[in-house]
């Protein structure tokens, strides 16, 4: 079947026949054709409708959800923007140096997974945070540690509780490893822990948070909504965290992580080897075992060159910190833009998400 998808022998939409009559028509078990089925779904091939029977997806499981065109009268489409070029670290002078570095120095098989020097600047910043003690590794932006991490621990058919509204391009990935989204509420303080509640009930075998500036609603997990969270994931210790905190260096809200704080009098988390703390900047820690540990680098650009000037450019903090002020301006002025309610006690986030 799946040969047949692909050489188009079946379009789009092609309803397949019963279990039962095609067990019957090829001379096996139906329990093989309900495994072959199974497979077909997770893979992305086929998907099910209850009683309406099964068919070949109209589209491929990891179609960017930006290729799929929806017209909406009077919508601003907001998913396509970059940041601005004034706000970014420069990277030739780094860059420069680094591959003056490589050429001295090579790197070769056997050498440190992470430059010494950057895995202690990033365990003194995440320790400045309060992030769990862990490895250091480095990967090429959040979405590459976050794949890492769902690779690692979940297997095809598995369900996430993620955001709703989301990052697009976690939304595109999930189902791209043959998992399936939980959505799970947020408002301005975070995922709402009675639906984190809900999702983990039904079986969510991981759990993804935005710790701050999470995408699209700005929103940042608040210290009351942190412990409420805490004592909901007590409730599930199997179940996978991963903390993105890709706003790292760049929003001066406090961060208040997950994983390892205290609840009720006690330190009451899923165990450590079940978190993934994910950071902006320059990189963070991850324990979930086989997989030795991840971090992210800010999305802006290549994870080493990111690095690199903020180990090495002695003007890098002042660029941070001037990046910084100017996003509290901008984002301050766009709620004011976009939410006329403001003034009257609604959610300049709800607005703009609107």
């Amino acid at each position: 079947m799946e040969r047949a998808v692909g050489a188009g022998e079946l379009p789009p939409g092609q309803l397949l026949p019963p279990l039962r009559e095609l067990a019957e028509r090829l001379g096996v078990n139906p329990n093989t054709v309900a495994a072959a089925y199974r497979v077909l779904r997770e893979r992305g091939v086929i998907e099910t409708a209850g009683r309406r029977g099964s068919r070949v997806r109209s589209r491929p499981s990891s179609t960017p959800r930006e290729w799929i065109g929806v017209d909406a009268a009077g919508a601003r489409d907001l998913s396509s923007g970059n940041p601005d070029p004034a706000l970014l670290p420069p990277l030739g002078a780094p860059l420069t140096a680094a591959a003056a570095r490589a050429a001295e120095r090579p790197t070769l098989y056997g050498a440190p997974d992470v430059v010494p020097e950057v895995a202690e600047l990033a365990r003194a910043a995440l320790d400045a945070d309060g992030v769990p003690p862990g490895p250091v590794a480095v990967t090429s932006g959040s979405l590459d540690a976050i794949e890492r991490v769902l690779a690692a621990h979940l297997r095809p058919g598995d369900a996430v509780a993620v955001e709703d509204p989301g990052w697009g391009s976690l939304l595109d990935l999930i189902p791209a490893l043959g998992l399936r989204a939980a959505p799970v509420g947020v408002d301005d303080e975070g995922p709402l822990p009675e639906r984190v509640e809900h999702a983990l009930a039904q079986g969510a075998r991981a759990l993804v948070v935005t710790d701050r500036a999470q995408n699209p609603t700005g929103a940042a997990v608040s210290a009351t909504r942190a412990y409420e969270l805490r004592g909901v994931l007590a409730a599930h210790p199997d179940v996978l965290l991963i903390e993105d905190d890709h706003g790292h260096g760049i929003v001066d809200t406090p961060l208040r992580p997950l994983a390892g704080a205290p609840t009720t009098g006690c330190w009451s988390a899923p165990p450590p080897r079940r978190t993934a703390p994910i950071c902006g900047s320059p990189c963070s820690p991850a324990t979930s075992s086989p997989w030795t540990g991840c971090a992210a680098a800010s999305g802006w650009g290549p994870a080493g060159s990111v690095i690199c000037c903020r180990t090495r450019s002695p003007g890098c903090g002042g660029r941070a910190r001037s990046t910084r002020r100017r996003w509290r301006r901008r984002t301050t002025r766009g709620a004011r833009r976009w939410c006329g309610r403001c003034a009257s006690g609604g959610s300049p986030r709800t607005g703009a998400a609107g």
